[in-house]
């Protein structure tokens, strides 16, 4: 009896640790790869349903029994399998497996997707990209990186904007430029420009103001569905730019870039060089280069024959040879001659130490037209500090300051000297006109009197006083930044709500001295304009996987867009005193415009407001990570439209089928990749 008593305890304790080594704990851990920790990254239960990701530090928290295996997955990288002991603290180092397809990109609302697994086309392009071959401006770097992206760069003078379109025009007479969205924040790129066939400043685009070392990564969401998530804005597409970031798991580190870039015109227009200035084939005289001798008043070259022995007096006799005539022959390399070997110097200073990251950079630009440059000055700074167990809050910040002394004017515009040399004439050599403040003024009664002695004074200035005197400044400030804050609700549910700005404020000034051919009382421009767009968000959302090979996610939230502009402007169509640029200085009996453009047209509209509420939502089912089905809808509230037709609504839905993993015979026979997708989007 004893001994069965015996046998029974041993049992009954044998029982009871069985039961305590089955005992369910919380696991908890980060994941990390060589660079640092690694969001996303998805933590299962081996054979079961039951799972969770990563946070952005790269934690996680699990509860598992002893003896469960967990299995640790991410896109790219190599699966890892760790079995529950007694420790509590599993840490993991995941290593890249090689397949290069699976990549991740960041999609609508800054999520992180696994590009295979997305219904529409998306491309994305690294930072590096941004600084191996830089440009000024970041819309011009993503030229030729990326499929079906038309970048239309204005031209090659400091400032210059760029015009990017996402497959083709889809509108005769609207925009048809994407959406550019920074860390989840809509910013604007617009450039203000004036720009256009009969003259005009050409200004930066907003884009233009990011800073190119401050980038992680572009991604381009393109066509209807990819951008349906976006509303009435995003039609054209959007491009999503993630910007650099700390990492909790990096030491305090410096990084220091330098990069020097030159300019030379590719191309310049083919110019004869056979005949002079006038219009007589025989006879050319200057006497006041406008129409006082024989063909100096004319700014075309259809005069006598060069290089044939020919002397004339010209502009510069007076000069050079006390008025006598001097050899009449070409300059053929007289435009190339009168430009500049442009340059672009650019620093920056980053500061990396755990979570927290500062940038700050610096351009010099000055451009191949002689006295025209472009300055940028940026900081940026972004951290994330852990709240508690369950909730994260980031910040990034972005200060942009450019400021040019002098921007080009473009198009048919005598301010312009390309318009000059187009007409131009070709025995003259514009590198002489250079030293014109030694020179004599033009003579009383022509176009140009009291402006430096130029080759012709009926139509033009001596371009080299245009470009010093009559200068078109610019200067913009700008803030960028967004604070979120994410919590952790439940082991499948967090909530991201987000506060988002993009400021400005942008002075541009335009001046023609009295004298000026197209301005014989100078002029002044001034235009003063405000921009703020704020943008508060939430977004909801849930992930789990159903069953070993269903997952499922869906996510819900809402956006309030309030947009403002202002602007006050003043034009003097003639000046009082000269050499004084401020609109206080009104020629007496002349009347001044405000509120109007540079040609004194008046604004429709110098302030506005604007509001947009959103409420959407977005979902993905998947199977065996083969099969994907996606489903968005998102519906606006315009504050610009009647209250009875403000709504828009944009529903879509995609698909996509891995064939080279539902047909594994395709990989053998050297098909490493076979994709299919399709989808559906409308608006109502």
């Amino acid at each position: 009896m004893k001994t069965k008593l015996k046998g029974i305890l041993t049992l009954f304790l044998a029982l009871v640790v069985q039961i305590s080594f089955a005992q369910e704990k919380t696991i908890s851990g980060t994941v990390t790869e060589t660079s640092g920790a690694l969001p996303g990254v998805s933590v299962v239960i081996k054979g079961t349903s039951t799972g969770t990701e990563t946070d952005f530090d790269g934690k996680y928290t699990i509860k598992a029994d002893t003896g469960d295996v967990l299995s640790f997955s991410y896109i790219g990288y190599t699966t890892v399998e760790k079995t529950v002991g007694n420790s509590i603290t599993i840490d993991v180092t995941l290593k890249e497996s090689g397949e290069i397809l699976d990549k991740i990109v960041v999609t609508a609302f800054g999520i992180k997707r696994a590009e295979k697994a997305l219904g529409y086309s998306v491309q994305s392009i690294k930072g590096d990209a941004m600084t191996e071959a830089r440009e000024s401006n970041i819309t011009n770097a993503i030229s030729g990186k990326i499929a079906g992206v038309q970048v239309t760069g204005t031209s090659g003078s400091v400032g210059a904007s760029s015009r990017i379109v996402l497959r083709g025009n889809s509108s005769i007479t609207g925009n048809n430029e994407p959406l550019y969205v920074v860390d989840g924040v809509p910013i604007s790129n617009s450039s203000f420009g004036s720009a256009g066939s009969s003259g005009g400043v050409d200004l930066p685009n907003g884009a233009a103001d990011l800073n190119p070392d401050d980038i992680e990564s572009i991604t381009v969401l393109k066509g209807p569905n990819a951008a349906a998530l976006y509303g009435l804005r995003a039609g054209n597409g959007v491009i999503v730019i993630t910007t650099k970031r700390g990492n909790a798991n990096k030491k305090f580190g410096v990084s220091i870039n330098t990069n020097v870039t030159f300019s030379n015109p590719l191309l310049l227009p083919d110019y004869q060089n056979s005949y002079g200035q006038g219009g007589d084939t025989n006879n050319f005289n200057y006497v006041n280069g406008a129409s006082g001798g024989v063909g100096d008043g004319v700014d075309e070259s259809w005069g006598p024959a060069l290089d044939a022995g020919l002397e004339f007096v010209q502009w510069d006799s007076q000069l050079i040879n006390n008025g006598n005539p001097t050899p009449w022959i070409s300059h053929p390399d007289n435009v190339k001659d009168f430009l500049d070997t442009g340059f672009n110097i650019s620093n920056n200073v980053s500061i990396t130490s755990g979570s927290f990251r500062l940038s700050i950079g610096n351009s010099d630009q000055k451009g191949m037209v002689p006295f025209t440059e472009l300055k940028k000055f940026t900081i940026g700074a972004s951290g994330s500090l852990d709240l508690g167990d369950y909730v994260k809050a980031g910040i990034s910040i972005n200060y942009i300051n450019q400021d040019s002394n002098n921007i080009p004017i473009s198009g048919y515009d005598n301010e312009n000297p390309f318009q000059q040399f187009i007409w131009s004439a070709r025995q003259v050599n514009f590198s002489d006109l250079k030293d014109w403040r030694s020179f004599p003024l033009a003579p009383v009664g022509t176009a140009a009197e009291g402006t430096p002695l130029n080759w012709n004074h009926n139509f033009q200035n001596n371009p080299y006083w245009v470009l010093e005197t009559n200068r078109n400044t610019f200067e913009k400030d700008r803030i960028i930044g967004n604070v979120d804050i994410t919590s952790q609700l439940s082991e499948h549910l967090t909530l991201t709500t987000t506060l988002g700005l993009d400021s400005f404020s942008q002075l541009e000034t335009s001046r023609k001295a009295i004298g000026s051919n197209n301005a014989q009382n100078g002029s002044y421009f001034e235009i003063q304009r405000r921009f703020e767009e704020l943008n508060a968000s939430f977004l909801l959302n849930y992930n789990k996987n159903l069953t070993e090979n269903i997952g499922f996610s869906l996510s819900v939230g809402g956006n309030h867009m309030h947009r403002k502009n202002n602007l006050t402007s003043g034009l003097l169509p003639a000046l009082e005193l000269p050499n004084l640029y401020a609109l206080s200085n009104l020629q007496t009996g002349s009347v001044a415009g405000t509120n109007v453009n540079r040609d004194g047209f008046s604004y429709r509209s110098p302030r506005d407001s604007q509001q947009i509420n959103s409420f959407y939502g977005y979902g993905q089912f998947s199977y065996k990570d083969m099969f994907f089905l996606d489903f968005t809808g998102r519906n606006d509230w315009s504050s610009i439209l009647p209250t009875s037709n403000n709504s828009f609504f944009y529903p879509s839905v995609t698909g996509s089928i891995l064939l080279s993993d539902v047909f594994e015979g395709l990989k053998e026979n050297n098909v490493s990749f076979l994709k299919v997708r399709g989808g559906m989007v409308s608006s109502r």
